[in-house]
């Protein structure tokens, strides 16, 4: 802090961050804590053989590119920590990738020459915190499978499905004898001598199940199958690394909005995403034990133990990536398009003035919120352009505040950088809080579960329902006859009022039940009407019936349970819940009623003798007793133990 507070002590500084009326003063809360600041030598441009345009595919910066040279840098000294378990003073504890942040000013060529310097020590990194998602490895070989299911002549794309980690062919043993002297395309050939090796058998099996399905599953079940089941996200994170793994989530992602959208064929979809450019913005906070690479405005509100600045010689607005020159300029309601800068007018000078002036502003801002991400050491390195560092960068600008500060001149503060720096430390002076777990100790193992397939579900897709025979057609054959659909609506406005009626006064009775069954809808005569409810009260009013409908007992009490491994999901009519018992009761409306129970119909008594297992297992402090209510009577029917024990579900 004291660096800060000395960086930006100038008075054009201090105006730049809106702090006019006094100096940049900060409270330090850990004063007893061990703090440091380091300033490494720049790095400048070296004469380097050129490379033959023909032997370099990819526009990549040459290994002593100066930018290569501070990536290279910064890994190497976090491989020595690593190496030799240094200790974070503060903390008491050995410094783990997750401690360390390092703050790029724009997204470009050092980003991925960092995270590619971290991966070549085997160094976790997080990646980068924004990625456009068609660019990414994994994704390329996942759109890669699917077009080669949609047009499986294209030799190329196979070869580049096969070539990848889903299949992992290699080129001497694979590849390359399927392609040389084919006579047609590859996936013939692949077909007509798969048998030859089991690796190609395996991949020719693979591949023609996903053909087949590909016309016929949406892209996000497609994909889902291939990741999940087919064990394509474990291949893409074992050649891959973790960087993989949140392209995969984001395309899936992907699938899904677009199955949402537009009709559900893997054609469209990959189309759909090869036109786009899906920018993807990762939530680097959650990186865990992994070294963070990310934009210095992204890292607003972070924070970390250790954070490098790497690019610190650029000039301001243009480090940006905005320049220094605005096509457009606005006045208000007015714009202006003075094309050059050495074609400005006045007003268009002092236009442009104010523009830079406020990127200029925002650019102080910046290196303020860069120098407080960091909770103990900041490092800071550069490199310069062929015309030497820019005038005001930040390299100068923390070089000065460091001075101010008193700090010590170091000759050679890293082993790979040549030239003398500046360090400003202060001792650690109380006993860190040393955390109860080891900072640096792996995750645990993966269980066993995590990669095996879920067994199947023991219970049956449709629950056990007592009340519904599984033999019998569960609904009736609209060819039925003798008055059958009237038989099951009378029994339905039966149990409807047997449901409802009970709660209501006695006197209060009659007048809703007539209200009910008066209903349009029903269709009711007013004979068929009166007939309904007379049988319906002189069940409710039944002497014999009395405790099923007083206190304690319940009207469609709902039933779920487990029976012999089945789900058993049921509404009984009439449950009554007593000190001593408990008795279920189902209401028959058949006529004529059967006179004994042995003459109850099977379907009937395989329905009770499920209920009464299930609520022994409810309720196994007191016996269960069924019983059957037949309205025509009406009459109370109970059913025996040994008479329900033959029909006892298995």
């Amino acid at each position: 802090l004291a660096a800060v507070d000395r960086t930006f002590e100038p008075d054009t500084l201090r105006r730049q961050l809106s702090v006019q009326a006094r100096p940049v003063r900060h409270l330090v809360d850990r004063a007893a804590d061990a703090g440091l600041v380091e300033l490494w030598p720049t790095v400048t441009p070296e004469d380097e053989d050129a490379e033959d345009p023909w032997d370099a595919p990819l526009d990549r910066p040459g290994r002593r590119a100066p930018l290569v040279q501070v990536a290279e840098a910064i890994a190497g000294r976090i491989a020595v920590w690593r190496d030799e378990e240094a200790v974070l003073e503060s903390a008491g504890r050995v410094i783990g990738p997750g401690d360390i942040l390092i703050l790029v000013r724009k997204r470009g060529r050092f980003m991925a020459e960092m995270v590619r310097a971290l991966k070549a020590r085997n160094i976790p990194v997080s990646g980068t915190d924004r990625m456009v998602l068609t660019e990414q490895m994994a994704v390329m070989d996942l759109v890669a499978l699917g077009r080669f299911v949609l047009l499986p002549e294209d030799d190329l794309t196979l070869a580049t499905v096969l070539k990848g980690p889903l299949f992992n062919f290699g080129d001497d043993q694979d590849l390359a004898p399927l392609c040389q002297g084919r006579a047609g395309s590859l996936w013939a050939e692949l077909g007509r001598r798969a048998d030859e090796q089991a690796h190609w058998r395996a991949a020719r099996d693979r591949l023609a199940a996903l053909m087949a399905r590909a016309d016929f599953v949406p892209p996000y079940e497609f994909y889902a199958e291939v990741l999940g089941p087919g064990g394509g996200r474990r291949a893409l994170h074992r050649h891959l690394g973790p960087d993989a793994l949140d392209p995969i989530e984001e395309f899936l992602s992907l699938a899904l909005l677009f199955e949402r959208d537009h009709p559900p064929s893997l054609e469209g979809f990959l189309h759909w995403v090869g036109s786009g450019r899906t920018e993807v913005k990762r939530d680097l906070e959650q990186a865990g034990g992994q070294v963070r690479v990310m934009t210095v405005h992204g890292a607003k509100g972070l924070e970390a133990p250790i954070v490098f600045l790497p690019d610190t010689c650029q000039a301001g607005a243009a480090a940006a990536g905005r320049g220094s020159s605005q096509a457009l300029l606005w006045d208000g309601d007015l714009v202006f398009w003075p094309g050059r800068k050495a074609d400005d007018t006045t007003m268009t000078r002092a236009l442009r003035d104010a523009l830079e002036a406020r990127a200029e502003a925002e650019e102080k801002r910046l290196l303020y919120v860069a120098m407080t991400r960091a909770r103990d050491r900041l490092y800071i390195a550069g490199w310069e352009g062929k015309r030497g560092r820019a005038e005001g960068c930040w390299y100068d600008l923390i070089a000065a505040g460091l001075n101010r500060a008193d700090a010590e001149p170091v000759a050679d503060p890293h082993p790979d950088l040549t030239g003398d720096g500046l360090r400003l430390s202060t001792p650690q002076a109380r006993l860190p809080d040393v955390p109860a777990t080891d900072h640096m100790a792996p995750p645990p193992a993966a269980p066993d579960w995590l990669h095996r397939p879920p067994p199947l579900d023991p219970e049956p897709p449709r629950p056990l329902a007592p009340s519904r025979p599984e033999v019998d057609p569960p609904c009736l054959s609209p060819l039925a006859g003798d008055g059958a659909e009237d038989r099951f609506r009378r029994g339905l406005l039966v149990h409807a009022l047997l449901q409802g009626l009970p709660d209501l006064p006695a006197e209060a009775r009659p007048a809703a039940g007539r209200r009910y069954l008066a209903r349009p809808g029903l269709g009711l005569g007013k004979a068929a009407a009166e007939s309904l409810l007379a049988e319906t009260l002189a069940v409710i009013d039944d002497p014999e019936l009395g405790s099923l409908f007083g206190p304690g007992s319940r009207a469609e009490a709902p039933l779920v349970a487990l029976l012999g491994g089945r789900a058993v999901m049921a509404r009984l009519d009439r449950l009554l819940i007593a000190p001593d018992h408990v008795l279920v009761a189902d209401f028959k409306t058949n006529r004529p009623p059967p006179e004994v129970p042995e003459a109850v119909p099977e379907v009937y008594l395989r329905q009770m003798a499920g209920y009464r297992a299930a609520l022994r297992g409810l309720y196994p402090d007191r016996p269960v007793r069924a019983a059957l209510i037949w309205t025509v009577g009406p009459r109370l029917m109970p059913l025996s133990d040994a008479l329900l024990d033959g029909h006892a579900p298995a």
